[in-house]
């Protein structure tokens, strides 16, 4: 069945192929855009439409069996609800005539219309504009973060200088003690040399 077929299976019920072609339109309109957009769209009974990502992969060509790098890419994936399933596996019985095939929407599920969609529509807004004033908020975080590694890493830089210039005053103060120290060891070496003088002389 295509489009056109489609149309006139829901002519009737529609009251003039013209309506059942604005209505056929206006649902596949919809549903594309809502899946366009990332949003699931769900029919009780009959199944869901959603956007699935496919990542990078690589593929055959089947002509040649050529590997092929396949980039990443989103496609449309239609899952069909339980009850489309049963009839079309045979577990339930197709309903005959005019009788509804697909489960009724509950009660007060379509009482939203048009201020839903504008509700959702703000409440997307809204979350969109929270979500940009967390990031800001993220980067100006980030930022302070490391002008606050580089400021301590200056201090921690001057910390060590001082230390390294502290050790080499303690140090010098050393090497002087033990030059003074040296020449005392020099003058009793020359008193031992002059007591052996002395001693010869005698």
């Amino acid at each position: 069945m295509n489009k056109a077929q489609l149309v006139e299976a829901i002519a009737d019920k529609m009251g003039g192929r013209q309506q059942a072609a604005d209505a056929v339109d206006a649902v596949l309109d919809a549903v594309v855009r809502a899946v366009v957009a990332g949003d699931r769209v769900s029919v009780t009974g009959f199944g869901s439409f959603e956007k699935v990502d496919r990542p990078a992969r690589y593929a055959r060509n089947p002509q040649t069996g050529e590997r092929v790098r396949v980039k990443k890419t989103s496609v449309p994936r239609f899952r069909a609800g339980q009850g489309f399933k049963d009839l079309v596996s045979g577990s339930k019985k197709l309903p005959r005539g005019g009788e509804v095939a697909v489960k009724k929407a509950p009660k007060g599920s379509l009482s939203g219309g048009a201020s839903a969609t504008v509700k959702k529509a703000a409440a997307k807004k809204s979350a969109a504009k929270k979500a940009t004033a967390k990031r800001a908020a993220g980067k100006k975080a980030a930022a302070k973060k490391t002008t606050a590694k580089k400021a301590t890493g200056a201090s921690a830089a001057t910390a060590k200088t001082a230390a390294a210039k502290k050790t080499t005053a303690k140090k010098s103060p050393a090497k002087k003690a033990t030059a003074t120290k040296a020449p005392a060891k020099k003058s009793t070496a020359r008193k031992t040399t002059a007591k052996k003088t002395t001693a010869r002389k005698k």
